[in-house]
């Protein structure tokens, strides 16, 4: 059964008990602009599950735009619907009016391009930003034409500008004419003091009064003394004549400018007004937005029906330090709540939370709540909270109360969501309790969604025997005498008045006798409640210990996991070390051999030195094949190392590979099985190794650019040689180190000529190359490249 009742819109007083308009203000002081504030404050609920969806996805665009965009999206922006009015009557904007259209247009451009970079991930917002009609060629063409508010600038017109330097040259030509009369020594004697002012708009020198008719010219103010008299001499009348016809050219002709911009802004009316629209509500979108930020809240699911699952809901308007979260639900096992607990202990608290949680969901605004936080749509929200009795109304508390509460049954149906603090109070208790049940099971039996709070146990009784009925309770500790603001569902709140009187120093034999005037079956139902609350505690407490003990465990996984990673990396750095050590070592022993080669080459051309000199090149060559191959090991290393060079693929029979763990090349007998593991033929011994352990050989590692690529290759010898190197990008010693090694095979190959490719840039590693070059014993001479060979950006060295 339920009964249909007019709906659809939200109770005046709800919205006013539940404080509502306060919400309404922390929205609106985060709008920018006037009209986005009072598109703020005329936001109410609605009960239509489309209009509200579409709210709550506004505001989740918002949300995100705000948090990833690294500019600001919004801006102020001035209301300019009057300027438009004045426009269209024929008045001419003044520059002020004609800056804040312009101020306005280039907002709505600003904010189309940043909103344009989320068309991707967003939909509602880009789709109204995208109507925006920036018109980008008029403020443009303000802005050009107008400095401030006062000033139109020379730019707005070529006439303008002429006649500017027109005024311009003839003030100097009267200042110039009127300093040579203040320092002649026919005019010095008749001057109060040589200097130039102006009076009237217009130049005048000071005179004495006595001198009066030795100074001709017009008077056009005189000291306060009457001493000093502020005359015009006739030589600049015709002068300053001029100018004021020049200032009054100057004034039409921005009067003109006015004008014009004027008619270009009627002209586009409608895209303006229309601009002012969708900015005030794009800003007012995204002040939800900000709210939902401020409030670290949640976009609540929507579901069908007259139902709600608030998870860690926090009143919004309580300090987040200070507010204690409940987890509530509604509708789904159950249409009404009944909670009981001390006073002050959160009941009300809760109730306001439940009814404001509706309000600002159904106002398209996030919820400060946990996820997994649901909600329906109610078509009407009623409350009965607080004291609000009316003494020109001569009403009493309860009265005040029972006038509201038929108000209330009398316009709430099926869809609506009732709420009732202390249902029944303040006449006498049997009465009261039995008024209470009688109204929650007129709206349980409607299926109206109700939440009431209550001292009358009786009232508990009937809330555990009726179906759609649940209890719930606040939580209080007796052991420190105050309540903790948890919402307790499904146990009902237990009496604490003997506990509490007892610590509080009421002797013990008071109490007894308190309890012997109470029934049976009260005894028994305050010692069920009792036991379960025990029970309860024990179990809420060894969930915490459960919940600590998980923690720690994942916490020490954590750190085992770190410390595994510290230590491979460790083992990586130590092994990178020693590679890069040794083939120092071997770099040393090169250079030794580069100075024998170069003292050989400085001797005589006999058979037997021809001969030592091939030994030592011989000698040489092993050292540098032996130091390849560590720079090889250090390149894997670090490859490997930071992830660079995954195991081979795709193994063939035969196929030569690297062994990184035994540093030694070998053949492939096996395919790699299930774990990875496979057989290579290393010299006489087979060995089983891992395939994370391989290498491509120095044929495959050509495929992932590991050595570096020259530009023409020439086989000499059957050993591949470049005639170019190009080290750009390199930091100078590398460069050195890789031209050093790319000289050396150039040499004993025979080249007479190469290239070295360091590019233009700043001149820094080609001047630090050609220094190096200059000592280099391979080196005949060098020289920049010529038009056609790279010009300043290669040097072309000639070798020995």
């Amino acid at each position: 059964m339920s009964v249909e009742k007019e709906g659809g819109k939200m109770d005046d007083r709800a919205l006013k008990v539940l404080e509502y308009d306060k919400i309404i203000s922390m929205l609106a002081d985060y709008s920018l602009s006037p009209l986005g504030k009072a598109m703020a404050k005329e936001l109410r609920p609605s009960s239509n599950k489309d209009e509200i969806e579409n709210m709550l996805v506004q505001t989740n665009e918002a949300e995100m735009i705000i948090a990833q965009s690294e500019k600001a999206v919004m801006d102020t922006f001035p209301d300019v619907s009057n300027h438009i009015n004045r426009a269209d009557i024929g008045a001419i904007l003044s520059p002020k009016e004609l800056l804040d259209i312009a101020k306005l247009l280039k907002t709505a451009n600003r904010v189309k391009t940043v909103i344009s970079e989320f068309e991707g991930e967003a939909q509602v917002i880009p789709s109204i930003a995208s109507s925006l009609k920036p018109n980008k060629w008029l403020y443009s063409e303000i802005y050009r034409c107008i400095e401030d508010e006062d000033t139109i600038s020379d730019n707005a017109s070529s006439e303008l500008a002429n006649i500017r330097k027109r005024i311009n040259r003839a003030h100097v030509s009267i200042r110039n004419k009127l300093d040579s009369m203040i320092q002649s020594p026919q005019y010095q004697r008749h001057l109060q003091e040589p200097i130039v002012t102006i009076r009237n708009d217009r130049y005048v020198i000071p005179v004495k009064q006595t001198s009066r008719s030795s100074v001709p010219g017009l008077i056009h103010d005189q000291s306060s003394s009457g001493a000093t008299l502020f005359i015009e001499p006739m030589a600049i009348v015709e002068a300053n004549n001029v100018i004021r016809e020049l200032i009054l050219d100057e004034e039409k002709e921005i009067e003109r400018i006015l004008a014009d911009l004027t008619n270009k802004v009627v002209a586009v009316a409608d895209d303006i007004l229309a601009n002012m629209g969708l900015l005030a509500k794009l800003d007012f979108i995204f002040a939800k937005g900000k709210l939902s930020l401020a409030q670290r809240a949640v976009c609540p699911k929507l579901v069908d029906g007259d139902k709600l699952k608030i998870i860690n809901g926090r009143h919004p308007l309580i300090q987040e330090d200070k507010v204690v979260p409940i987890t509530v639900e509604l509708g789904y096992d159950f249409n009404a709540l009944v909670i009981t607990g001390p006073n002050t202990g959160g009941k009300t608290v809760t109730l306001k939370t439940i009814g404001l949680f509706v309000l600002m969901a159904q106002s398209g605004l996030h919820l400060p709540a946990g996820y997994g936080t649901e909600m329906g749509v109610f078509s009407s929200v009623f409350a009965d909270i607080g004291d609000e009795q009316s003494i020109e109304q001569n009403l009493s508390t309860f009265s005040s109360h029972m006038t509201n509460i038929v108000k209330i049954l009398d316009r709430a149906g099926a869809g609506s969501l009732t709420l009732f603090d202390e249902l029944g109070a303040g006449t006498d208790p049997t009465e009261g309790a039995a008024l209470a049940m009688s109204i929650l099971d007129y709206l349980n039996k409607n299926n109206i969604k109700t939440v009431a709070t209550t001292h009358y146990s009786e009232l508990k009784v009937f809330a555990m025997t009726q179906p759609g009925m649940e209890n719930a309770s606040m939580e209080f500790d007796v052991e420190t005498l105050r309540p903790t603001f948890k919402l307790l569902i499904g146990m009902p709140g237990k009496s604490n008045a003997f506990e509490i009187s007892s610590r509080l120093g009421l002797p013990n034999s008071f109490i007894n006798r308190a309890k012997e005037f109470l029934t049976q079956e009260d005894i028994r139902f305050e010692d069920v409640i009792r036991s379960v609350e025990e029970d309860r505690i024990s179990m809420e407490k060894s969930r915490k210990e459960a919940e600590k003990e998980y923690e720690e465990v994942k916490r020490l996984r954590e750190e085992l996991e770190l410390q595994k990673e510290e230590l491979l990396e460790s083992k990586q750095d130590i092994m990178q070390k020693a590679r890069e050590e040794a083939m120092g070592i071997v770099k040393n022993a090169k250079d030794e051999a580069d100075k024998i080669i170069q003292r050989l080459n400085r001797l005589s051309n006999t058979a037997y030195e021809k001969d030592d000199r091939r030994a030592a090149e011989d000698a040489r060559r092993q050292l540098k094949d032996k130091l390849d191959t560590l720079e090889e090991q250090t390149a894997l290393a670090r490859e490997g190392a930071r992830g660079l060079i995954d195991p081979p693929k795709d193994l063939k029979l035969g196929e030569t590979v690297y062994i990184t763990n035994l540093d030694k090349k070998g053949q492939v007998l096996t395919l790699p099985d299930d774990v990875g593991e496979l057989q290579v033929q290393v010299g006489i011994m087979k060995v089983t190794v891992n395939i994370s352990n391989l290498r491509k050989t120095e044929t495959e590692k050509e495929e992932i650019n590991r050595v570096h690529t020259y530009g023409k290759n020439i086989s000499i010898r059957d050993r591949k040689v470049n005639t170019e190197v190009d080290v750009r990008g390199y930091g100078a010693e590398e460069a050195i180190i890789e031209v050093d090694r790319f000289l050396d095979d150039a040499f004993l190959l025979g080249l007479g000529e190469v290239t070295i490719i360091h590019g233009k840039g700043t001149g820094i590693l080609r001047n630090r190359i050609q220094d190096h070059l200059q000592t280099h014993p391979h080196v005949k001479t060098f020289r920049l490249g010529k038009y056609g060979e790279g010009e300043t950006g290669v040097t072309v060295v000639s070798l020995k």
